[in-house]
């Protein structure tokens, strides 16, 4: 069962739409929030290389601290509002049996040391689509995905949740030990899916089939269908397409089997989801 999701804020505009998606998951599995934020120690903010005389550095460290009390104060009383509009309760924790819940967590540091630290005991990270044009994101998503070695579900900019987010799963499958991966830590997820489709080009004559996963599954208590695929061109707009086709309103697939800095570079399956997504996505590496 899922029973805690870790989102991530930092007050960039994109936390609301990250925790609608976090709420919906929540709501199916009956989970508990634990919206972290990341607050910048006042030092880094400072300029770097730059020599600051004693007397502004300590006011240039005051200010700073004042501004990140006032971003903090700002975020609480937000995040209560949204709380209330999106059915959450505050302030403790879920035990699986009653209503989805949230908490508040202030941390100082770096973000990257924040989601590893409350990353790597949660069930799934929700955290927003990198927005390339404004380069923002990239860093959370990456650090999720790799400090973690937990599911990160990866939220479409600009996009609501779908009503009942969850109730239609499809699952990219190749083989791979990506893939692989990416199916047993999602069982929960699997579980509480109303359907599953595995999508698969067929392509896996040397390695375990479509077939097999959905003996695999079946065998957990999970009834899955297959979705065939051309699988020439590009996979992961195929992937995409045909998780519209089948009607899923969530994706998981395994992340970067080769290289991120090799596919954010040349590109490749996971990078064009990554990019070009709009729906949720859950990615396993």
């Amino acid at each position: 069962m899922i029973r805690k999701i870790l989102v991530p804020v930092r007050g960039d505009g994109k936390g609301d739409n990250v925790l609608a998606h976090a709420a919906a998951m929540a709501h199916r599995n009956k989970s508990h929030l634990v919206i972290a934020h990341c607050r910048a120690r006042p030092e880094d903010l400072l300029p770097f290389g730059v020599p600051v005389p004693a007397m502004f550095r300590k006011q240039m460290m005051r200010q700073a601290e004042e501004l990140a009390n006032v971003e903090e104060q700002s975020l609480v009383a937000e995040l209560q509002a949204l709380a209330a509009k999106l059915d959450l309760a505050l302030g403790h924790a879920s035990d699986g049996g009653g209503r989805a819940t949230a908490s508040w967590v202030e941390e100082t540091g770096k973000q990257v040391d924040v989601i590893r630290r409350h990353g790597r005991l949660a069930d799934v990270i929700a955290v927003a689509q990198p927005d390339v044009d404004r380069n923002l994101g990239a860093n959370t998503l990456k650090a999720a995905l790799f400090r973690t070695g937990r599911p990160v579900m990866m939220v479409p900019n600009g996009v609501e949740p779908p009503s009942g987010l969850g109730g239609h799963v499809s699952v990219a499958w190749n083989g791979s030990l990506e893939s692989s991966r990416a199916v047993t830590m999602t069982l929960p997820v699997l579980h509480s899916a109303d359907q599953v489709t595995i999508l698969s080009s067929g392509g896996e004559p040397s390695s375990a089939t479509a077939e097999d996963l959905q003996g695999y599954l079946a065998a957990h208590g999970v009834t899955a269908r297959i979705h065939r695929f051309t699988g020439s061109g590009n996979v992961g707009k195929t992937l995409l397409s045909s998780s519209q086709d089948v009607g899923a309103d969530t994706l998981i697939m395994g992340a970067y089997g080769d290289s991120h800095e090799k596919e954010t570079i040349f590109g490749g399956n996971t990078q064009h989801i990554v990019d070009k997504a709009k729906m949720p996505v859950i990615l396993v590496h």
